[in-house]
């Protein structure tokens, strides 16, 4: 069994892939999108996700799990409304969602993933 890592730096690899699993590290919004809004940010980090599922060989309709941390739980309808309209019908994975500080004050929402191997 090979392990493939992905953009591998000192301290992480964006992506590893196990088994035909593959394990996000964790997304934040692009650099343009850190000081938008909750829904802003949101979608960006999502769309980060969508591009680098692509670049190792999956998409979200393999998503097996996902964590969501936010920086403040007053924003969790306004980040499950964004959710909520980007993942597909019949295929929402394993999810939990907690409070947690941000790396960089300016950040309201990270997100790690799990995802098959198309």
């Amino acid at each position: 069994m090979t392990i493939q890592r992905h953009d591998t730096k000192p301290r992480m690899s964006r992506a590893v892939i196990h088994n035909n699993t593959i394990y996000l590290c964790g997304q934040v919004a692009g650099p343009e999108h850190r000081f938008e809004t909750m829904t802003v940010q949101a979608e960006s980090m999502l769309s980060r996700v969508d591009a680098l599922l692509e670049e190792v060989g999956s998409d979200r309709e393999h998503l097996l799990s996902a964590t969501v941390y936010l920086k403040t739980m007053d924003d969790f309808s306004t980040f499950n409304a964004v959710w909520d309209s980007w993942v597909p019908q019949g295929h929402a994975p394993a999810r939990a969602c907690v409070q947690a500080p941000m790396a960089s004050p300016e950040l309201l929402c990270e997100i790690t993933v799990v995802a098959a191997v198309k």
